[in-house]
């Protein structure tokens, strides 16, 4: 009666030591670099055995994704009791120090973005969840409905982020905490500009 139990979990952990080594090996290479064929050599396994965990390198690919993105999705989860800018301060400075640690997988996957449709998937989704998160900061900060040039705002500086923080990775000549300054800074130049400063500073009051 236990074998098919024993059967899953055996499989659960097969996958997991798969994905984790999905994520060395893609961080490794490119997507277009490596094949499945390679892969299975690397896990000591068939290819055949390995697409019975995976139909596809693309499917490979998002799982080891996924999991990355759950890791960062609780690194960076914002403290419910903390004040609106206290919060987005502190899920930021996660952020910098989640992508520090993984520097390589960082720049590897939005440099996939142009080209491999799951790394563009996912970034998208991050985008929406962080840029939804901010505006609904701001909003709770200010009790007033947010005018749509604070939406333009808020995504226009994730993009942003994004850019500076691969520059940061590259240049290696600046600290974290003076780019997270430089990105909180950012972020209120283009609220004031869009005409919504005021609710960044509500928020933090709030």
């Amino acid at each position: 009666m236990s074998s098919p139990a024993y059967t899953r979990l055996e499989n659960d952990e097969r996958r997991r030591q798969l994905v984790a080594l999905g994520e060395r090996l893609f961080t490794e290479n490119a997507f277009d670099e490596i094949s499945m064929a390679a892969i299975a050599r690397e896990a000591g396994i068939s290819k055949a055995l390995l697409y019975h965990y995976f139909p596809s390198k693309r499917d490979f690919f998002a799982a080891t994704l996924a999991e990355g993105a759950e890791a960062l999705r609780l690194a960076v989860e914002p403290d419910p009791d903390a004040a609106p800018a206290e919060a987005l301060l502190a899920s930021l400075a996660a952020y910098l120090r989640w992508v520090e640690e993984h520097r390589d997988s960082y720049a590897k996957l939005m440099r996939s973005v142009a080209t491999v449709r799951e790394a563009r998937e996912l970034v998208d989704q991050v985008r929406d969840l962080t840029a939804q998160r901010v505006l609904d900061g701001l909003a709770g900060g200010s009790g007033a409905p947010l005018p749509p040039t604070a939406r333009i705002a808020v995504r226009g500086w994730l993009w942003f982020l994004d850019g500076a923080i691969l520059d940061w990775l590259d240049g290696g000549d600046v600290a974290r905490e003076e780019l997270l300054g430089l990105l909180v800074g950012t972020l209120l130049g283009a609220l004031t500009a869009a005409g919504a400063g005021d609710l960044l500073q509500a928020a933090a009051d709030g």
